[in-house]
């Protein structure tokens, strides 16, 4: 079947200008008329991208309007795209056209046909979603971001939704576990990357409980999981959404979410001894970037202003860390940290990790068959090991972009294609290190230095050197056990929390500015994972590839954004092109 072909076509008017509209397979398209009834300038509109139709000249944003006497006219509202100010991410507007009929009957047909379209054409759109917000994120705007952008956009898109604004903390989380969520297409949170991590912990163990898996066991393959999982963006950084989307916008991603977009994610799971831990999808991070979630936790009421103080303190503090990393390597003949590629939307990497990791033929029922089932054993196999005095050990399964470091920690790290990348500092002197930092901020190589390292790989083990591993967890777990949260606090701090308390001992009554610096710098770091504190030092990791999907599609190439111009690049054309919304 012909997809182009025209399925109903008519005269329309948009304003005082006639068209001649029609709807093909797959677009709709409008053609200017001259008064000789030649082509001019065409439009052409993707059917997948239609948000919806309504009938008479309807305004959605900044609120509802309907204009009266309006019985022959119907309005169009679509995805229309704008350039974010950088060189990647487009930004989403609802955009609309009001289309003028002859008669009243001609109208109804044309909704008719376009209602269809949109139903045949895009069968992946959600009907129903689970919303979370959380009220107290980023600038405490959760609700609001929802109730005047997110939730006009889905109720003009038929989109239903039931919303629970959370009052604690892994009440989502808890909820995707325990509650009947027969019915819904996906889950959405509003808010930052805290509220993001429940929702990904609850799709994942109640994917993996239905599937009669255990998620305690790091040799095991997951289950991917089916329910989609939506972004909001109303936190403090939205450092997932950002690395997804390249922009953090309420409105791209609602109109992301309404079109059905998905883009899988590769997850870290990272497990002490035989339990697991946490899942993370941006950061494991030990030394430099555990010390300043540490320190920004004693500062929560600077706001969002800790970090740059705790970040400042932190670096002057000059410490590192003894330990030994253990990285079991992917295929570098797929791919490079250092390739100086960037993971954007229809990546030809991911899409052939899609191939690897799915794959039915006989022995290759899984990527990790070969590997994994060394984790459990005291067999090397193709491990490799870095032992010696580190500034930062971090794994990233993304490039952990966001507006302050526009190509992240890793600027060619995938977002699907099952490894993550492994990035070793060092210990080094202080402006070598202060290089490394201002590099994630500038365009300039931040691997380019003698004393980093950066690895692609698909699991990473961490442990500290022999003869203080006993020490270390005793003094640990002797915190832990002290529950020693504060009365009021939100529970997601509880963790945080407790590594305070065994900083607080190491640093005794110093004095409030000089207290980081001044004090005996401590045998050990701890681990920041996608911004909450691990209790254990020592840890194993796992990348599990392609184990969530995001409404999302990844980043848009800003630099190939359509231009209103000649799809010919003629100059001359005399209006007589194609412009494509």
């Amino acid at each position: 079947m012909d997809v182009d072909l025209v399925r109903f076509e008519s005269s329309l008017w948009v304003g005082k200008k006639r068209y001649r509209a029609a709807l093909t397979g797959w677009h709709l398209n409008w053609t200017e008329l001259d008064k000789k009834n030649r082509d001019k300038k065409t439009v052409s509109l993707p059917v997948s991208e239609v948000i919806g139709v309504e009938e008479g000249r309807v305004q959605v944003l900044p609120q509802r309007s309907v204009a009266e006497d309006t019985e022959r006219e119907f309005t169009v509202f679509y995805v229309k795209r704008s350039s974010s100010g950088s060189s990647y991410g487009l930004l989403w507007h609802l955009g609309r056209t009001q289309f003028s009929c002859p008669s009243r009957d001609l109208r109804d047909q044309w909704m008719t046909q376009l209602r269809t379209a949109l139903k045949t054409h895009s069968p992946s759109r959600p009907h129903r979603l689970l919303v979370f917000i959380n009220p107290f994120g980023g600038k405490k705007q959760g609700r609001q971001i929802y109730h005047s952008l997110v939730a006009p956009l889905f109720e003009l898109a038929g989109i239903s939704s039931h919303v629970v604004v959370t009052e604690r903390a892994n009440q989502a989380r808890d909820h995707i576990l325990k509650k009947d969520l027969t019915g819904f297409d996906g889950v959405v949170c509003v808010g930052g990357d805290g509220i993001f991590s429940e929702l990904l912990h609850g799709v994942i163990g109640r994917t993996q409980q239905e599937a009669g898996l255990s998620e305690h066991d790091p040799s095991l393959t997951l289950q991917s999981c089916d329910l989609h999982i939506g972004i909001i963006p109303a936190g403090s950084t939205d450092c997932v959404c950002f690395a997804t989307v390249g922009v953090n916008d309420p409105v791209t991603s609602a109109l992301h979410i309404i079109i059905g977009d998905s883009q899988p994610l590769d997850v870290c799971s990272v497990h002490h001894r035989s339990s697991l831990v946490r899942y993370s999808v941006s950061l494991v991070g030990y030394g430099f970037y555990g010390d300043v979630l540490a320190e920004s936790e004693r500062h929560r009421w600077m706001g969002p202003l800790r970090y740059d103080y705790s970040g400042a303190m932190v670096y002057l503090s000059n410490r590192s860390y003894a330990g030994v990393v253990q990285y079991l390597p992917a295929d570098s003949q797929l791919s490079s940290p250092r390739d100086n590629t960037r993971c954007l939307s229809g990546c030809s990497v991911c899409s052939k990790g899609t191939e690897r990791l799915f794959s039915h033929s006989p022995g290759a029922s899984s990527l990790y068959s070969s590997h994994f089932s060394q984790f459990s054993s005291d067999s090397e196999g193709e491990w490799v090991s870095v032992e010696g005095r580190f500034r930062a050990v971090s794994l990233t399964c993304m490039s952990s972009s966001c507006p302050r470091s526009p190509l992240g920690l890793s600027p060619s790290a995938h977002l699907a294609d099952g490894t993550g990348d492994l990035i070793i500092v060092r210990d080094t002197h202080p402006l070598g290190f202060l290089t490394f930092l201002h590099r994630h901020t500038s365009t300039q190589d931040q691997f380019d230095l003698p004393f980093v390292d950066v690895h692609r790989v698909k699991a990473i083990r961490f442990s500290l050197p022999t003869g203080e591993e006993e020490d270390k967890d005793e003094e640990r777990e002797i915190v832990n056990d002290g529950g020693m949260t504060e009365e009021g606090e939100r529970p997601s701090r509880s963790s945080s929390h407790k590594h305070l308390v065994e900083r607080g001992e190491e640093r005794g009554q110093k004095d409030f500015l000089c207290g980081l610096c001044c004090s005996k710098a401590p045998t050990v770091s701890v681990w920041n994972c996608d911004g909450e504190i691990l209790p254990h030092t020592e840890i194993f990791c796992r990348v599990h590839g392609q184990l969530v999907r995001l409404y999302a599609r990844g980043i848009e190439d800003g630099s190939a954004m359509p231009t209103r111009k000649c799809r010919d690049g003629h100059r001359n054309c005399k209006g007589r092109c194609v412009l494509h919304i």
